[in-house]
C-alpha cells in the first residue's frame, strides 16, 4: 500500500527538499547548550508552574515576562516537557516550523502553477538563509512565518472551495500569530484581504459581511491574551517586561509595534528615556571591547596562547537585549552598525543603521548590509513579476494573476517597511522569504514558457533575470572575498553570464544549447543562497540574534579556489569577525590585532577549539556567567527552607540556576534591567515573609549594579556580604581545575569548561563578577 501509494502520489523531489530543509535546520542543534538564554530561561520558569507557564514568566516568582507574547514559548515548554529542558528541545518547534513552511510553500504554489514551480518555490524556502539560521534557535520568526502560511494555505483553500468557515479560521490563524510576535503578524493582513475579495466567488454583500466577520475574529484572537492579562491585577501577575505601563497593549503597539518603524527603542512609559540610555551605556560597554584579554587552550602535546577581541567577556552581564534585541550600535567593527559586513554585512565597518541593517532607502535590501540573508533571488521575482502580470487584462485577471498579486501584496509592504523602518534585526528578514520563494518558482516557470514560445519581448525575460540574478550574487559575493576565498563569486558570475548567453543563443539560434543553459542559470542562482544557508553549521551560529553569513564565527576558504586560509576569523577590512565578539567566552583560532595585522599563533589545538565554538553555540548563557557547582552547593547547603534559592539583578545571572540546576530564582529585573519590577517595600516583603535570603547583585545590566539602584542600595545596606572564596570558584580553583581534567582525555570540554567561566564584565571568575548578600530581618 505504501509502495503503490510513493508511486502514484508522493513527489519525490519534494520529499528530498524537506529533507534538505530538516537537514538544514536539524543538524547538530544537540550541541547548542542555552540557545537564546532569554527565551530558554523563560521556558525554565514556565516548566515550574502554571501562573508562570500562562504568563509566560521570565522567572520562578512570577516577576516579569519576557518581551513577546507566549504561543511559542507555550509550544516550547510542551516540547522541553516531552523531551526535558535542552538546547535541541526548545529549538525543535521552530526546526520544524520551517520544514512545514517549506511544505505550505509548495502547497500554496502547485494548484495554479504546476508542480514544477511548487518544487522550485519549496527548494528556494529551503535555502533561504536568514530562514535557516533562524529556524535553528528558539527565537520566534521561523514559526510566525509557518503560522501565516497555515492562515494563507486556509484562505486558499477556502476561497477555492467557497468554505466561509475556512476563511474565517484564517483570519483566527493570523490572530494566533499576533499572540507569537504582535503587530508583525498583521504585515500581510492588507494581502489576504486583497486576495478574498479579488478571487472570493461569493457576491460583492456576502464578501463584505465576510470580511468584516474576519476581522472581528481576527481581533477577538488577537487580543484575548491581553484582555485577560491586562484585567489581571498588577499584583496577582508578572509585570509585562519591556512595556513600560505594564499592559500588553502597550507592548504591541509600542515597543513591539510603531517603535520598530520609527527607531525609538523606549518602551512608551516613563522609563523609556531611561532604557534607551541604560542601551546605549550597554552598547558602549560592549564596543569598547579588552584587545588584550589572554585565552589559552591546552592539548596532551602542545598549548596555544591567543590574544585578540574577545568582545563576549566584556560585555554586560545582563546580556544584550530580549530576545536578541542587542543595544545601538551592536557589535560592528566601527561600533556603529551593529553586525555590519562589508559595506555593512558582517564584521564590516561601514553597516549604518541601527544593528548594522544598512542605510534607509529604496535600495537597502540590495545593500551588503541585508542583502546576503534572504534578497539573493528578489531581481528574479522581480523581474518575473513582470511576465507573470504581463497578460493581464481588466476583465481577464485570471487565478494566476490574482495569486501573484497576493504574493506581491505581501512582498511590497514588507520590502517597503524594512527599507525605511529603524529598529529590526536580520532575522526578521525571514518575512520576505515566502513571497520570494513563490514568486520565483512560479515566475521561473512561466519565464520558461514564454521563453519557449518565443513570444515577442516576453522571451527575453528569462535570460535578463538570470543575468540581473547572477550579477547580484556576484556582488553579494564578492564582498566576501577576503573570507571565503574570491572562487566563489568568480564562478557564479562566470556560470552566470555562461547561462544567460546560452539561453539567448538559444533562442536566436539553436536549441540545442538551452539544457545546459538552464543548467548553468540554476547554479548561478542558487550556489549563494545555499552555500549561505550552510554557513550556520559550517561556522557556527550566533543563537541571540540570528544571521546567515560566513564571517559569523570565523572560518576559511570553505573549499573553493582563492581562499584565503589567513583571514579566517576576520572580516574584510581586517577587523576580527562580528560573530567572534556576540560569542560568549569564544577565541578564534586566528585573530587580528588592534592594528588589523593578523596573529597566528594556532597549533593542533585549533580544530578542536574551533569545534567548540560551533557545537555551544553561544557557549554560556549569552555573556553572562555559566553555572558555577560551588555557588549552587553554598545556596543549597545554607537555604533554610526559603522559597526561592536567590534573587538576582538579572536574567543572565540567574539563567544557569533555572536552566541547568532546576532552581527557583527570582530575577529582579527584565529586559536590560530596564523594567521596574520591584521596589524595596517588595524586596523586603520578600525577606520577612522567608520567602529569599540571598541576592546576586551583577555588573553591567545597562543600570548602576545591573538593576533598580535604591533596590540595590537597600540589599547593600542590609545585607551581610558573604565572602568570595566561601561561594564562587575563582580563577584559581579553574585553573587547578582545567589542569587537573586536562591530564585525563577530556581535553577539549575543559577548555569549553574555562572559557565559559570567563562570564560576565571582567570574565575572570567562573561565578562571573557578581557580589552574592545575606539578608534576614
Amino acid at each position: 500500500m505504501i509502495k503503490k501509494w510513493f508511486k502514484t502520489r508522493a513527489d519525490i523531489p519534494l520529499i528530498i527538499i524537506m529533507l534538505i530543509s530538516a537537514f538544514l535546520n536539524g543538524y547538530n542543534i544537540w550541541q547548542d547548550k542555552y540557545v537564546n538564554t532569554y527565551y530558554t530561561t523563560a521556558v525554565a520558569s514556565m516548566l515550574q508552574s502554571f501562573h508562570n507557564f500562562f504568563f509566560a514568566s521570565l522567572d520562578s516568582a512570577g516577576s516579569v515576562t519576557v518581551d513577546k507574547p507566549p504561543v511559542v514559548f507555550w509550544i516550547q515548554t510542551l516540547s522541553a516537557y516531552l523531551f526535558g529542558l535542552h538546547g535541541w528541545s526548545v529549538i525543535l518547534p521552530q526546526a520544524l516550523a520551517q520544514v512545514g513552511s517549506v511544505l505550505l510553500v509548495y502547497l500554496l504554489v502547485k494548484p495554479s502553477f504546476g508542480t514544477m514551480a511548487a518544487r522550485l518555490a519549496a527548494f528556494a524556502m529551503a535555502t533561504t538563509p536568514i530562514a535557516v539560521a533562524v529556524s535553528r534557535t528558539n527565537n520566534i520568526d521561523a514559526m510566525l512565518v509557518f503560522t501565516l502560511l497555515l492562515a494563507t494555505w486556509l484562505l486558499f483553500r477556502g476561497i477555492r472551495n467557497s468554505k466561509t468557515g475556512l476563511i474565517l479560521a484564517a483570519f483566527a490563524v493570523v490572530g494566533i500569530a499576533f499572540n507569537e510576535k504582535m503587530l508583525q503578524a498583521y504585515m500581510i493582513v492588507p494581502a489576504l484581504g486583497l486576495f478574498y475579495l479579488l478571487a472570493s466567488k461569493f457576491n460583492w454583500k456576502r464578501k463584505a459581511v465576510t470580511l468584516v466577520g474576519s476581522v472581528v475574529v481576527l481581533l477577538i484572537v488577537s487580543l484575548s491574551w491581553a484582555v485577560v492579562v491586562d484585567s489581571t491585577p498588577a499584583d496577582e501577575r508578572p509585570y509585562m517586561g519591556s512595556s513600560g505601563t505594564n499592559s500588553v497593549l502597550n507592548l504591541a503597539f509600542g515597543y513591539n509595534g510603531l517603535s520598530r518603524l520609527t527607531g525609538d527603542q523606549g518602551t512608551g512609559g516613563n522609563r523609556g528615556g531611561e532604557r534607551t540610555d541604560r542601551n546605549n551605556n550597554a552598547a558602549t560597554n560592549s564596543s569598547n571591547t579588552s584587545t588584550d584579554q589572554a585565552q589559552t587552550t591546552t592539548s596532551s602535546d602542545s598549548t596555544t596562547t591567543t590574544t585578540g577581541d574577545s568582545g563576549a567577556n566584556n560585555m554586560a552581564t545582563g546580556g544584550f537585549g530580549a530576545g536578541g534585541q542587542m543595544p545601538p550600535g551592536g557589535f560592528g567593527g566601527n561600533g556603529q552598525g551593529g553586525q555590519g559586513g562589508p559595506g555593512g554585512g558582517p564584521g564590516g565597518n561601514s553597516g549604518g543603521g541601527m544593528f548594522g541593517t544598512g542605510e534607509k532607502g529604496p535600495l537597502r535590501l540590495f545593500q551588503s548590509a541585508l542583502s546576503g540573508q534572504a534578497s539573493w533571488l528578489l531581481p528574479f521575482a522581480l523581474i518575473a513579476s513582470i511576465g507573470l502580470l504581463a497578460s493581464i487584462r481588466r476583465r481577464n485577471i485570471t487565478q494566476k494573476h490574482k495569486e501573484v498579486i497576493f504574493w506581491l501584496a505581501w512582498l511590497i509592504p514588507v520590502a517597503a517597511f524594512f527599507s525605511v523602518a529603524g529598529f529590526f534585526h536580520h532575522y526578521y528578514l525571514i518575512m520576505l522569504a515566502p513571497p520570494i520563494a513563490a514568486l520565483f518558482g512560479a515566475g521561473f516557470v512561466e519565464l520558461w514558457k514564454q521563453y519557449r514560445e518565443r513570444s515577442n519581448w516576453l522571451s527575453w525575460l528569462l535570460p535578463a533575470a538570470v543575468l540581473a540574478t547572477s550579477v547580484f550574487s556576484w556582488f553579494v559575493l564578492q564582498n566576501y572575498n577576503d573570507t571565503i576565498g574570491s572562487g566563489w563569486s568568480i564562478t557564479v558570475l562566470i556560470l552566470g553570464i555562461i547561462g544567460t548567453v546560452l539561453l539567448v543563443v538559444a533562442r536566436m539560434k539553436s536549441e540545442k544549447f538551452t539544457r545546459f543553459a538552464i543548467i548553468a542559470s540554476v547554479l548561478a542562482m542558487f550556489i549563494g543562497p545555499a552555500y549561505w544557508a550552510l554557513t550556520p553549521i559550517i561556522y557556527g551560529g550566533n543563537s541571540m540574534i540570528p544571521q546567515a553569513g560566513p564571517t559569523q564565527f570565523g572560518g576559511g576558504g570553505g573549499g573553493m579556489p582563492g581562499g584565503n586560509d589567513r583571514n579566517r576569523g576576520q572580516s574584510a577590512n581586517g577587523q576580527q569577525a562580528e560573530g567572534t565578539q556576540t560569542n560568549n567566552q569564544t577565541s578564534n583560532t586566528e585573530n587580528s590585532s588592534p592594528d588589523g595585522n593578523t596573529s597566528s599563533t594556532q597549533t593542533s589545538t585549533d580544530t578542536e577549539q574551533k569545534s567548540s565554538t560551533r557545537s555551544r553555540g553561544m557557549g554560556g548563557p549569552n555573556g553572562s556567567q555559566s553555572l558555577d557547582q560551588k555557588t549552587l552547593s553554598y545556596l543549597q547547603k545554607n537555604n533554610t527552607g526559603e522559597t526561592y534559592l536567590f534573587a538576582a539583578s538579572n536574567y543572565s545571572t540567574a539563567a544557569p540556576y533555572l536552566v541547568e540546576a532546576g532552581q527557583k530564582v527570582i530575577i529582579m529585573n527584565g529586559f536590560v534591567s530596564s523594567d521596574p519590577v520591584y521596589t524595596v517595600d517588595k524586596i523586603k516583603a520578600l525577606v520577612e515573609s522567608g520567602q529569599v535570603k540571598y541576592f546576586m547583585i551583577s555588573g553591567g545590566g545597562g543600570g548602576p549594579d545591573g538593576g533598580n539602584s535604591e533596590v540595590t542600595t537597600w540589599i547593600k545596606e542590609h545585607g551581610k556580604l558573604i565572602p568570595t572564596d566561601e561561594w564562587k570558584t575563582t580563577t584559581d580553583e579553574t585553573s587547578t581545575d582545567v589542569k587537573a581534567t586536562e591530564s585525563g582525555s577530556d581535553t577539549t570540554n575543559s577548555n569549553a569548561n574555562a572559557q565559559d567561566g570567563q562570564g560576565g564584565p571582567g570574565g575572570d571568575e567562573r561565578g562571573g563578577s557578581g557580589t552574592l548578600y545575606e539578608i534576614t530581618l
